[in-house]
């Protein structure tokens, strides 16, 4: 039964953590704020926006990896430290989110002028 409280405890504390940035969905982002660009223009949003994006799933990561870190040390040795884990809401998440809808806001304008912007997701 000891075995099982811990094993319960660990998959709590495992799923306290950051989210992997692939697992981030898109915000809603409204279409119509890029409709009036030109097929350049949002070329140069697409990177913009990219490049953020990016770097946001950067900062996911890392706080994936200290969370995972915590939350090892906080099971093996010092369990107070589960409460410095980053989990599911922060703020770099918030703006991956964001920013993934922004990318898909930006893909069905460029669909709607023939601009052939395409993103590889994060």
């Amino acid at each position: 039964m000891h075995a099982r409280t811990v094993l319960f405890a660990a998959a709590c504390a495992l799923a306290a953590c950051a989210p992997k940035p692939q697992n981030v969905k898109p915000d809603y982002a409204p279409q119509a704020v890029y409709d009036n660009l030109s097929c350049p223009q949002n070329a140069s949003e697409a990177i913009n926006v990219s490049n953020k994006a990016h770097d946001k799933a950067g900062v996911e990561r890392r706080h994936r990896k200290q969370d995972q870190a915590i939350v090892a040390t906080g099971l093996i040795v010092f369990w107070p430290a589960l409460f410095f884990t980053h989990g599911h809401n922060t703020q770099s998440a918030t703006d991956l989110a964001q920013l993934k809808g922004e990318m898909e806001a930006l893909e069905a304008a460029s669909a709607k002028k023939s601009c052939g912007i395409k993103f590889d997701r994060v």
